[in-house]
């Protein structure tokens, strides 16, 4: 029986994201060390503030100051926290109902155990030492026995307010693939691309899924397919990725290879990226040591008839 293969995966990119008069004043508050709401047209609270009302759709714009201290809501606890979550020790994910508003606010509680958390626990805010206007101002929540903290009396307006933020995204993991996509790989490392036929409409597909989207049925036949193909349809990037050194402007393509039964997606290299167009015929380039494909050139064959694979667009 072959291996199983598996392989770290990271998929990770920054979210950019302008901020309206609402959470401009609350990510600049928490800066300052200030939580503010907002008051919907009922005289209700809203902590963390939105820009509308999610009962009626009013527009809300009447910031309030709340209080640093709260009450727990409800809680879980993380007895394995992962790289990136706002403490490294056991800790427990909880809502707070913050004095003075209507709604909570999820955060972290840093607690010794399981058995020290529960709901109505009275809690604070803990400040992070260095503080930016984001979220993570708020370093955690820590228990606290004291009385209500009482708001400053602050307006709401700042010097140097936060008008924009970066957060990023990042999804790690570890991925196994089935029976299908292990042959497909271990044929690439070959220099070979190997899909599945379905036993009942007949089309192939690379790479392989182990059972046809279509028919609904198991796919077991294996059959190689290219190396050469054409280009069913593109696109031309002209941002550049982190990490990646390829200098834009350049263009990632559906390569429909001989003989498979839909396209899969490549980058084209070897030519201008202002002459990539439907039906080019194309081959696959290797590097050494590749387990893949590097990019698929210009095979100087004339172009592909429309009708040969306007099926597989």
């Amino acid at each position: 029986m072959p291996d199983v293969l598996k392989a770290p995966l990271v998929l990770e990119f920054p979210f950019t994201r302008s901020l309206g008069p609402v959470q401009s004043a609350f990510l600049t508050g928490l800066r300052e060390r200030v939580v503010l709401g907002v008051r919907t047209d009922d005289g209700r609270t809203l902590v963390p503030p939105v820009e509308y009302d999610p009962v009626t759709a009013a527009e809300l714009r009447d910031l309030v100051e709340v209080a640093p201290t709260g009450t727990v809501t409800t809680w879980a606890w993380n007895h394995r926290p992962r790289p990136g979550q706002p403490l490294g020790t056991p800790f427990a994910w909880v809502l707070v109902r913050l004095d003075g508003a209507d709604t909570a606010l999820l955060h972290a509680l840093d607690a010794p155990g399981p058995d020290t958390v529960r709901t109505g626990l009275r809690v604070r805010i803990r400040w992070a030492e260095e503080r930016t206007g984001a979220i993570t101002d708020i370093a955690c929540f820590e228990p606290y026995d004291g009385p209500a903290a009482e708001p400053t009396g602050h307006s709401g307006t700042f010097a140097d307010p936060v008008t924009g933020i970066v957060t990023p995204a990042r999804l790690d993991y570890t991925y196994t693939p089935g029976r299908a996509q292990s042959a497909h790989l271990q044929a690439l490392a070959e220099r070979r691309t190997v899909g599945e036929r379905c036993p009942s409409c007949r089309k192939v597909y690379v790479p392989p899924r182990g059972a046809c989207p279509t028919c609904g049925v198991a796919t077991a036949e294996q059959v190689e397919v290219g190396p050469r193909g054409t280009v069913t349809t593109f696109c031309i990037v002209n941002i550049k990725a982190r990490n990646l050194d390829i200098e834009v402007p350049y263009v990632y393509a559906h390569i429909a290879l001989d003989g498979a039964g839909l396209a899969l997606h490549g980058r084209i290299g070897g030519i201008p990226y202002d002459q990539v167009r439907m039906g080019l015929r194309v081959e696959p380039v290797w590097t050494e040591g590749a387990r893949h494909p590097d990019h698929y050139r210009p095979t100087g064959e004339p172009d592909a008839d429309y009708d040969t694979y306007k099926e597989l667009l």
